[in-house]
């Protein structure tokens, strides 16, 4: 629990440096009418990932979470990883299955427990972006998000 405190806390610290830069994610097309009419969608942008000293097998990622305007996540997992989210900027709305739908504002957070099924995500804001810091830890080598389109 103190490695998992103090790594949260350098992650933090990565992560307020990181927000300060005013790099923006950058989009590699312009959309097309057809997509241009669908709601737009998260991107990660990872900042940390090192595997954990003395836990064999499990890795520690630190990632910050861009949602524009109007932004929403695909209904998704993240397998085996326990994750934590914190909002560095904006409005979250958020459910997991079996859950209540709750909405997190700047400065609030929440945990996901391993193999828990995210079915909501999304910015509340049509003109405002919302930023998470999500940390991760995963078993080594599993992807850290897996899009479940069909919830």
């Amino acid at each position: 629990m103190r490695i998992a405190g103090g790594l949260l806390a350098v992650t933090t610290l990565t992560a307020a440096t990181a927000c300060s830069s005013s790099d923006q994610p950058a989009h590699a097309k312009t959309p097309s009418a057809a997509v241009a009419s669908r709601r737009p969608t998260e991107t990660l942008k990872p900042l940390l990932q090192q595997a954990l000293p003395h836990v064999k097998g499990k890795t520690f990622t630190s990632a910050v979470v861009d949602f524009p305007p109007n932004a929403h996540a695909m209904p998704h997992r993240h397998g085996r990883a326990f994750v934590y989210a914190y909002v560095l900027e904006g409005t979250v709305r958020s459910r997991l299955e079996g859950k209540p739908v709750t909405t997190y504002h700047q400065g609030e957070n929440w945990v996901e427990q391993p193999g828990a099924h995210h079915l909501l995500t999304e910015n509340t804001s049509r003109t405002k972006r919302a930023r998470l810091l999500v940390v991760f830890v995963s078993t080594t080598g599993d992807k850290l998000k897996v899009d479940d389109p069909r919830s």
